[in-house]
């Protein structure tokens, strides 16, 4: 049977766009379109953008830890759908970033930056992201409103990634304008206003990352730049590009995911309050309750490898060169894996989650993402333990890959 029939030989199956959050019923109702997916084409051939979209919870897991899956959008068929959003990948002068890298070049640049994001390192930082917490809290006492995502779940993460890399104070409205525009860059069917826009932003980071390497190379201080330059130094070779490519790379993805992590869990404490209700009895039921909150609603929808031969996945064959979408949404919500997955459950047993991606690309600001929900979460519930959400509708981001809020208020 062909991929682009469901089950029941019909092929009315989302396409394109419509597998996106540039799609009103995707973005409103995902994990009801994809429970849909799921059950009628688990491994469907989208033959408008040209990848695959696997949405098994076995098949997504089996795909991102198979480690001679590439994801170097060089090595695609042209015209497939990663294609789309790198299009100057053919060009002699592309530069992936390390998401967009195979081993070995994966592997030593990786390697240079874990430590600075391994759980002790992370740890160390709650006291600083405490403090944070503490002085967007105190910015919104005595309001009766405010939008939680301009208040707090954006600018709580860009801070702490700002601090992180040394990035002074005054810049950092100009650090959370700049990734939320870079981050376009994910969006396959984007404008060209869209498009010039995100080429300003990366060109005005790229300035501002230059001119601050070479006075870290003249200075070195007790920052994150510092240490990449430390360490190629130290014969780890990392070169200029890579530093300002790891930067802008650790900025973008360190913003706007976290922030989608700290509003969809809000959300969805706010419109469960019996399950707000225990989380305010007790406090430490927070580490479950972020695991949780990353598999019921987690900030990205989906990631990807490619074909690096021939394969065949959930009985259709897939050939070298394309791309495999794994639907970490849809695999956080795979009934075969999670009794009652539509069920948000602060206390739920087994909350392993898909979220963060798999294999040797696993995210590798898991940790703090996840230390930044749990300290940003239970401070703003003892702040304001009567929160709750305002008459105004909140609104979801139209952003593909990624799911989260441009705007929700809330009553303290």
């Amino acid at each position: 049977m062909p991929e682009t029939l469901a089950k029941d030989g019909k092929s009315n199956l989302p396409m394109g766009a419509g597998l996106t959050a540039l799609d009103e019923d995707y973005r409103e109702n995902l994990y009801q379109v994809l429970d849909d997916v799921r059950e009628r084409a688990p491994v469907l051939r989208d033959t408008e953008l040209n990848h695959v979209f696997v949405t098994r919870h076995d098949d997504v897991k089996a795909v991102l830890r198979d480690r001679d899956l590439l994801v170097d959008p060089r090595t695609t068929l042209p015209g497939d759908y990663v294609r789309l959003f790198t299009p100057d990948a053919e060009s002699e002068t592309y530069e992936p970033s390390m998401l967009f890298l195979d081993d070995p070049d994966h592997r030593r640049l990786r390697g240079i930056v874990t430590q600075a994001f391994n759980p002790r390192s992370i740890e160390a930082m709650r006291p600083r992201i405490e403090a944070i917490a503490k002085e967007l809290l105190d910015e919104m006492e005595g309001k009766s409103e405010v939008d939680f995502i301009t208040a707090y779940a954006a600018p709580l993460p860009t801070i702490v990634i700002a601090d992180m890399l040394g990035v002074e104070r005054e810049r950092r409205a100009d650090f959370k304008r700049w990734s939320d525009d870079i981050v376009q860059a994910f969006d396959p069917l984007r404008g060209p206003e869209t498009t010039a826009r995100m080429n300003a932003s990366q060109q005005a980071m790229r300035d501002y990352f230059t001119a601050t390497i070479a006075e870290r190379r003249a200075k070195p201080g007790a920052d994150l730049i510092s240490d990449l330059i430390r360490a190629e130094e130290d014969g780890a070779k990392l070169n200029n590009r890579e530093v300002l490519s790891m930067c802008t790379l650790l900025l973008t993805a360190g913003n706007v995911t976290t922030t989608d992590l700290i509003g969809n869990g809000m959300h969805a404490l706010l419109t469960h309050p019996a399950e707000l209700a225990k989380l305010k009895a007790d406090p430490s039921l927070i580490v479950n309750a972020v695991e949780e909150m990353l598999r019921y609603d987690g900030p990205v929808t989906d990631s990807g490898r490619h074909a690096d031969r021939d394969i065949v996945i959930g009985g259709c064959p897939i050939e070298r060169g394309r791309t495999v979408t794994t639907s970490l949404a849809a695999a956080n919500h795979d009934p075969s894996v999670y009794p009652e997955p539509h069920k948000f459950d602060v206390t739920r047993a087994d909350t392993h989650n898909q979220s963060f991606g798999g294999g040797m690309h696993i995210c590798l600001g898991a940790p703090l993402a996840r230390l930044e929900a749990q300290v940003a979460i239970n401070m703003l519930l003892g702040r304001f333990p009567n929160i709750t959400l305002g008459r105004e509708q909140a609104v979801r981001r139209h952003l593909p890959a990624f799911r989260g809020f441009e705007r929700m208020v809330v009553t303290l």
